[in-house]
């Protein structure tokens, strides 16, 4: 101990920051001189024989308080976090789209505010996203005073997001339609800068835009007025969120078989609903739209989908009390915690009926196509920040003596995924212009039948890319992608829900099957010309020339693969109906690439990413089946392959 305060008492700049301990016992040197006459202190003279014994002590001293662990020490290196900047000033992709596709007026106006909103993600909405992350929901079922209430509990950033959604014109934006057709697609982009910092917050706002377009489709009276006032709202004071709350016990994308809720009719032409909402998203929100069958003066029900009907009903009465809910608690999910999702017991909801009856399903298909498209947006978004934060973090990382952008392997791994993101922002905003174009009734037959079946393929087949390219991003941080407090782990279990939420994988490829059957083919023979369409400017570039030839030749074996098929039944073509939406997807994306890179502005790397994105098998249907992927046989292969030792079928196989 002496040792070192003789030492401390030699550092002329020694302070706290350095050693607290031993700066509180440098200030007690005075009381020590009167008790240790021997020990010395700057300035003073030391004999030979005592400069000769201390000296050991010094260098050891010296030694001690060098080491980069020593006491409060943890090292001399600490990484530089990634930051994100201006989403849309660091997006070139994005400006780029824009500047090719929006007339010179839209482009002004959509750049001016894109470039505010992207300063305005970097300066407050990220940091409120993170709270909302840091503050999950709860549930209070009871006040003080015992009496039951349900009161869901969310922080003042969930709260805050609500306000800026609606400052931002984040669903009115669409509705308003200050852009014409091109408003949609300057929403979606506002979406996409908005989803990755929103601490989920793009959940309610889905929801909220799909029961918008809800209302918009079936006609803005009596209720509904007051509602979709409300849910277009730029006044936080006024603006609402709605739930949809469709699946029950049964539940699940068969909502034909597994609704159970009824409703009951009033004389006052208004219903109550009575069931059991097994999955209700957003569940703070202010309305919902739900599904319900109605009883007859019997009490008896018709089963299947055309007994059901749609309701729209507010979540709270006049005095602000829940309307007939019970919320029975709040779920846990592997991600999204940061929404409250709760199971509902609904014991007499005051009701409206908006559809007509028993024409509930088909009046929620234009709220599954909104849904899906923010899925699409939520998917692409995520893709997009992970790589900006790790393309930043590999510009200060140094790893081998040098920064990780300078690895060529690395460099090699991260462009794979930027051809994969690129390839699914085309496709996000390509059903983005063609859902503008609908809305606005400037579409043609061919521009609705490929919203049809665009819709479910951009779904099915983004939620796949994110979460491929997500785990590849967050591996680009090495240990870090894996630790919580970095905030990076999020990003994938979030992820997950892309493939789940608004009908599985498999579930959306039999809904692509569906839109041919239902069209008689006129969907599939829209998409070859679209394709065809698309590549004219591409294949007159020399450089694009090789590409548009593999597109084509996956447009050939397309075409002989379903005429193949199409004489050996439904059963054979529903095994291939993943690999069939995977396969209209990769055409696609890879003719959207193609004619991006085809514009007079369009840059080296649109071009090589076309190149890039036209190598992988285009057509894996075709390839399946001629593996025999298809038949009877393999179909019975599989379930011997995946049950092969399980009671389930054990001696049966």
């Amino acid at each position: 101990m002496f040792c070192r305060v003789r030492l401390a008492s030699h550092l002329p700049t020694w302070s706290p920051g350095t050693n607290r301990k031993l700066w509180k016992l440098g200030c007690l040197l005075p009381r020590f001189r009167e008790w240790c006459p021997w020990l010395s202190c700057r300035g003073n003279k030391r004999s030979a024989s005592q400069s000769q014994k201390a000296e050991p002590w010094d260098k050891c001293t010296w030694q001690e308080l060098k080491m980069p662990f020593a006491k409060t020490q943890t090292g001399t290196f600490f990484q530089e976090p990634p930051r994100i900047g201006n989403q849309y000033l660091e997006d070139a992709f994005l400006q780029r789209y824009l500047k090719t596709r929006l007339p010179p007026q839209v482009l002004e106006k959509v750049s001016l505010d894109l470039e505010r909103f992207g300063a305005r993600v970097e300066a407050e909405i990220d940091s409120l996203g993170r709270e909302c992350e840091l503050n999950p929901p709860t549930l209070q079922h009871y006040n003080a005073w015992g009496q039951r209430v349900d009161h869901i509990v969310t922080c003042q950033a969930w709260k805050r997001m609500k306000e800026i959604a609606a400052e931002e014109g984040l669903i009115a934006e669409a509705y308003e339609r200050r852009c014409s057709s091109w408003s949609r697609v300057h929403q979606v982009a506002k979406l996409y800068l908005y989803a990755p910092s929103a601490g989920l917050f793009t959940c309610p706002l889905a929801m909220t835009d799909g029961a918008a377009k809800v209302i918009e489709c079936l006609g803005i009276s009596g209720p509904l007025e007051k509602a979709f006032g409300h849910l277009t709202s730029r006044d936080p004071r006024k603006f609402w969120t709605s739930g949809q709350w469709m699946t029950e016990r049964k539940g699940g994308s068969d909502v034909a078989g597994g609704t159970e809720s009824v409703a009951r009719e009033h004389p006052d032409g208004t219903y109550r609903l009575y069931g059991f909402k097994w999955f209700t998203s957003a569940t703070d929100s202010d309305m919902t739209l739900t599904l319900a069958r109605i009883l007859d003066a019997q009490g008896h029900v018709e089963q299947g989908s055309r007994g059901l009907s749609l309701f729209f009903m507010e979540v709270r009465d006049e005095e602000g009390k829940l309307n007939g809910i019970e919320v029975q608690r709040l779920k846990e999910k592997l991600g999204t915690r940061q929404v409250p999702t709760a199971e509902l017991l609904l014991d007499g909801s005051k009701a409206h009926r908006i559809s007509a009856e028993g024409r509930g399903v088909a009046s929620i298909a234009n709220m599954l196509t909104i849904t899906r498209i923010h899925n699409v947006i939520s998917a692409v978004a995520g893709m997009r920040r992970v790589l900006n934060l790790a393309r930043e973090y590999a510009s200060k990382r140094v790893v081998f003596g040098k920064l990780i952008k300078d690895h060529p392997l690395h460099m090699q791994t991260m462009a794979r995924l930027e051809v994969e993101t690129r390839g699914a922002f085309l496709l996000l905003m390509e059903t983005a212009r063609l859902l503008g174009l609908e809305e606005t009734h400037m579409a043609s037959e061919q521009d609705l039948h490929l919203l049809r079946l665009l819709t479910p393929i951009a779904k099915l087949y983004t939620g796949k890319q994110a979460i491929a390219v997500i785990s590849e991003g967050l591996e680009c941080f090495g240990g870090q992608g894996y630790m919580e407090d970095t905030g990076l782990p999020v990003a994938l279990r979030d992820a997950q829900v892309l493939t789940i939420w608004e009908g599985t994988t498999n579930i959306l490829s039999l809904d692509v099957l569906r839109s041919l059957t239902k069209s008689q083919g006129q969907v599939l023979a829209v998409f070859f010309s679209a394709v065809q369409g698309k590549l004219e400017l591409a294949s007159s570039i020399s450089e694009l020339a090789s590409s548009v030839q593999l597109i084509q030749d996956a447009l050939r074996r397309l075409g002989q693969f379903t005429q193949r098929i199409g004489s050996e039944g439904a059963a054979v073509m529903e095994l291939a109906a993943r690999d069939f939406a995977y396969t209209l997807a990769r055409i696609y994306t890879g003719a959207l690439l193609l004619e991006h890179a085809a514009w007079p502005d369009a840059s080296s790397t649109d071009a090589y990413t076309a190149q890039r994105w036209c190598k992988q098998d285009l057509c894996p249907v075709d390839s399946e089946e001629k593996a025999g992927c298809y038949s009877a046989k393999a179909a019975s292969m599989d379930i011997a392959l995946v049950y092969e030792g399980s009671r389930v079928l054990k001696g049966k196989l």
